[in-house]
């Protein structure tokens, strides 16, 4: 999942300070997961807004709005009214999610209201990490699961680095195993260590951001 946190409610009110009315969506997606930017994220940061601006002498028309998921259009679609209503729209979805609506409303204005962080999986209760960076080429059947690239703090793919110490990182030895331990751990566990032989080339970072924004197309579900 997208994982993403609020960004900083003064860098929030710097935005939308001045408008009028001001729209602020929510996606019930990723983001509602990681609790950032569901229904109850919005009214939270729609109340918080409501109270600084009338601290400063303002009273400006706060719209709360909430669709399925904002990196769609078809989900996007049935904010077309309300948005036209608005003098500035506040996204609480990921980055993709405030481009959707800057390409399916080109006239209005849209300001993000998450930090978007990273592709990861929740841990426990309020506690998420990072699992993916999408290089576009998954080397996890190569690494037991676990991949060295997102997870190893140099992303190393030939073993650890000389800082790795009682199988944790130097970056954080306290909160960060070792990614290159956990690797080990893993390919004994299931009997393919001898895959810990074989040399990996340097990282093709052509299917990465090499080329600038990627798009996958599907010719097979292309009408």
């Amino acid at each position: 999942m997208i994982v993403a946190e609020r960004k900083p409610l003064a860098e929030i009110l710097s935005n939308v300070r001045g408008a009028g009315k001001v729209l602020v969506v929510g996606c019930n997606t990723c983001v509602a997961v990681c609790m950032a930017g569901g229904e109850k994220e919005v009214a939270i940061t729609a109340t918080q807004l409501r109270l600084a601006l009338r601290k400063e002498g303002l009273e400006p028309q706060i719209t709360e709005r909430s669709v399925e998921r904002q990196c769609e259009r078809e989900f996007v679609a049935e904010l077309g009214e309300a948005i036209a209503a608005h003098d500035v729209v506040l996204s609480m979805a990921c980055g993709v999610g405030v481009q959707t609506l800057v390409e399916e409303f080109p006239d209005a204005i849209v300001y993000p209201g998450l930090n978007t962080t990273f592709m990861g999986r929740p841990e426990e209760r309020g506690v998420w990490s990072e699992r993916c960076i999408g290089c576009g080429n998954c080397v996890l059947d190569k690494f037991g699961g676990i991949c060295p690239i997102t997870r190893c703090a140099k992303g190393l793919l030939n073993g650890p680095c000389g800082g790795s110490a009682n199988g944790r990182c130097e970056v954080d030895p306290e909160n960060t195993p070792c990614a290159w331990q956990l690797i080990y751990d893993r390919l004994a566990r299931i009997g393919q260590l001898d895959r810990l032989m074989d040399l990996e080339p340097p990282k093709d970072w052509s299917t990465s951001r090499h080329g600038g924004p990627r798009k996958m197309v599907r010719k097979d579900m292309v009408l």
